[in-house]
């Protein structure tokens, strides 16, 4: 799935958390988040670019 372009990163990782993620690491300007989905982790990168 495509990040969407209208929203901001800060934005899009607000709403992540919401949802149960948490952000685990950063590294450059690409932040990863993970959640606990089914009992195995899942891993979103988002990148933090500006337009």
């Amino acid at each position: 799935m495509k990040v969407p372009i209208d929203i901001s990163a800060e934005q899009l990782i607000q709403s992540m958390v919401q949802l149960g993620y948490r952000v685990t690491r950063q590294k450059g300007s690409h932040i990863r988040l993970t959640a606990l989905i089914n009992l195995e982790e899942h891993h979103i990168t988002i990148p933090n670019h500006t337009l």
